[in-house]
């Protein structure tokens, strides 16, 4: 009984963790490790937790800009914007898509580690740093009339986040600040390119670990699913207008503050092991 409760509270924070950082520049999956290795959670085996948490917020998403999103998908047959739109969002998904297959492996067996994390949290709360001080006038404001070359090159910058602790919605961001996007539109962009992309890895970590799963999880698997839905739901819908009004600058120092505890923290201990 008291394994199973252990479980159900696991769950319970790890889809909160999911839910909160997912969509912000701060690394969903950077934090899931460290808290994982801090309190030792316990979850399904593999990698099926994570994935239908990341469904969950998927979905939250889908729901908040389902209007938008069908309006693009009607509009595609007969307007320009919407059609570049819809091929721009498939140029930018395939560099993460292609490299993601080929480099799963090593980034899995080399990269997932707290230490990694720690580093990367900080050196990006940095870059966060210098991109705010060197962003220039916005040249574009909605994400329908960029230029095909700007997906593509978005899409380039989201392949720096297959390095846990660097932030998939951060790389992409920061990149589309660097090339003059406005910044709610920047992070609308990278929520949309967060669909195909988030999609698309958890479709293949399940089909690689499809064997994992039981039906004795689906508690577990539905709890984390509802509340990461829910919370990301509730963080995005507030996100963008945070930036507008405050800019990036919280989130860097957030990154700075964590990654250098976390560093302290780890050479604490490995002097404690000596």
């Amino acid at each position: 009984m008291q394994e199973f409760l252990w479980k159900i509270v696991s769950a319970i924070i790890l889809a909160l963790v999911e839910g909160i950082t997912e969509f912000l520049p701060v690394s969903s999956t950077g934090h899931m490790i460290l808290v994982k290795s801090l309190l030792g959670l316990e979850t399904p085996p593999g990698e099926v937790f994570e994935i239908f948490i990341q469904f969950g917020a998927i979905l939250a998403i889908c729901v908040i800009y389902f209007q938008q999103l069908w309006q693009v998908t009607k509009a595609v047959p007969y307007n320009e914007n919407a059609r570049r739109f819809a091929f721009g969002l498939f140029i930018a998904f395939l560099p993460a898509a292609a490299l993601g297959v080929l480099l799963h492996g090593f980034i899995t067996e080399y990269l997932f580690s707290p230490f990694v994390v720690a580093v990367s949290l900080v050196v990006g709360g940095v870059a966060i740093l210098f991109v705010e001080r060197k962003v220039k006038i916005p040249q574009y404001y909605a994400v329908e009339d960029f230029p095909l070359s700007l997906y593509l090159k978005i899409g380039l910058f989201q392949c720096i986040a297959m390095i846990p602790g660097v932030s998939r919605s951060g790389a992409t961001i920061m990149g589309s600040l660097l090339m003059r996007v406005e910044r709610s539109a920047a992070a609308e962009f990278s929520f949309f390119l967060a669909i195909p992309t988030m999609l698309g890895a958890s479709v293949y970590s399940l089909y690689k670990g499809w064997k994992f799963l039981h039906v004795s999880d689906m508690l577990e698997l539905t709890i984390g699913f509802v509340i990461a839905f829910v919370t990301a739901y509730w963080v995005v819908r507030r996100f963008i207008t945070f930036i507008s009004n405050n800019g990036f600058g919280v989130f860097a120092w957030y990154r700075i503050v964590v990654g250098s505890f976390m560093l302290g923290y780890f050479a604490l201990k490995g002097i404690a092991a000596n």
